[in-house]
This record gives C-alpha cells, structure tokens and sequence, in this order.
C-alpha cells in the first residue's frame, strides 16, 4: 500500500477530489492511504497562528517552521515541497516515485512561501507542476498523488488504460455514429467502424 500524506492549511480544499473517482477507488480497495494534516493543529498558540511576516521585510505572509515540523515529526518516506521553482513534475517522476516510496509527505506551500528551515531539516525536494504560479501548493499535491496512484499496480485494472503506455489518438469517439448540431452532421470517422483493427492503429498512431 502506498501513503500519502499531505499538509496544508485548506484540508477543504482537496478533500472531496480525493474521495472521488480512481481516488476514492483505489482508497476503498486499500491500493493507497491518504491523510490530511493542518499544520494549525500542532500551533502552540491559542489563536492557531502558522504564517507571520517574513524577516527582512517584503510582502504576504511566510508558512512557520515549526507547526510544519511537529506534524512531520513521526513520518518517513519521500518529503516534497510543492513550489513554482521548483524540479518539474513528470510521468517520469511519479513511475520512479512509484517504485523506489511506500510513503510520500507533501507539503502544499501557501502564502508567500515556507520558511527555509523545514526543506532543510526534513531534505525536502521542491517540485513544480508546471511554469506557472498557483495561490497555492494544494493543486499540484492533488495532480502529484493522481499521477503517482494510476500507475500502481491494480488500480486502473488494465495496463492499457494508462494513457501513455499505449497508441491513442488525440480525438475519441462514442455513440452515436452520428448527430446533427445546428444544422450539420458530425459522424464518427469510417475507419473506426470498419472492424479493421490494423487499419484503425494506423489512424490512432497518425
């Protein structure tokens, strides 16, 4: 069984796409384990306080170090940080995850960042989703976790149905054959009702 396990301060926000779908399948089927941790819950402060105002000045607000570390402090595996300047994010990536973790700790960044101290203390790897800047890390640990669960063994119950492992063809068709829309009729193209499985290979490949 592979672990996630995922800090952020906006548990809300990545809750119901975890508990749907393959997400919540594979879940059911004990192929993955999923937690959600608010860093807020290991403040010291009657408030709850887990951001304040950067040193040396600047805008926003800074993630503090220490709620971050006590709710890390019983956990192993991977530690990543989700960040825009950070290593991209590839199928690459999460086929190695896959196969050198059982667990993996990600820590959704806010605000204007974490302070420092938590990636070196828990050797976090910085990753990106992309060249883009999101409010916050919360996306990219969703994206992270979908990425990494299809490729486990038994989840998508067949290995064809990852999409990179097989020849497909960027448009895709059901019923029916066909149908009017304004006036013109869209049908699906002959080669793929032709029952022709070589024929239709090299229209997917094209």
């Amino acid at each position: 069984m592979m672990k996630f396990h995922v800090l952020t301060l906006f548990p809300e926000a990545i809750r119901p796409y975890l508990d749907s779908s393959m997400l919540w399948k594979a879940q059911k089927d004990k192929k993955i384990k999923i937690s959600i941790i608010n860093p807020r819950d290991f403040t010291r402060d009657k408030h709850k306080r887990a951001d304040d105002r950067p040193y040396g000045g600047g805008p926003g607000m800074v993630m503090k170090a220490e709620p971050v570390l006590r709710a890390t402090g019983k956990m192993k595996g991977k530690f990543v940080l989700t960040s825009p300047r950070g290593k991209q994010f590839t199928n690459k990536l999460a086929s190695d995850w896959t196969k050198k973790y059982k667990e993996i700790v990600i820590i959704a960044g806010h605000y204007e960042g974490i302070d420092a101290r938590v990636k070196k203390i828990l050797k976090c790897e910085e990753v990106s989703v992309g060249p883009y800047t999101l409010t916050g890390g919360e996306l990219p640990a969703l994206i992270m976790i979908d990425a990494i669960t299809r490729r486990l063994p038994g989840v998508l119950g067949h290995d064809q149905s990852l999409e990179e492992s097989r020849v497909a063809s960027s448009e895709v068709y059901t019923r029916p054959e066909s149908f009017k829309f304004k006036g013109k009729t869209y049908r699906v193209p002959k080669v793929l009702l032709s029952g022709n499985h070589k024929k239709i290979e090299a229209w997917r490949a094209k």
